[in-house]
């Protein structure tokens, strides 16, 4: 299913990423990784996400404004633009 399709990347790496140094270490990854995913998932180019979120969210500062960056709500005509990534394979 396309949930087990997205996560299978850090599956995959995950003895690489065993230690995250700390508790607020591996929770900071598992949130980049959610971003990023989520990204794909909405046929957003992640490096374009990212570059995007970590310009704006500084000045957000309501939840509203917080959940409109998010992958799933982000209007996607703000992004910079870079290549779509490819669909997945369901």
């Amino acid at each position: 299913n396309a949930a087990e399709n997205a996560i299978r990347p850090v599956a995959l790496g995950r003895k690489n990423w065993l230690f995250a140094g700390a508790p607020k270490g591996a929770d900071a990854s598992a949130m980049l990784f959610s971003l990023v995913e989520t990204a794909k998932a909405n046929e957003i180019e992640p490096q374009a996400y990212l570059k995007f979120l970590f310009e704006r969210f500084p000045a957000a500062q309501t939840t509203e404004e917080i959940k409109a960056l998010m992958p799933q709500h982000v209007d996607k005509s703000l992004l910079p633009s870079l290549p779509k990534p490819k669909p997945r394979k369901k």
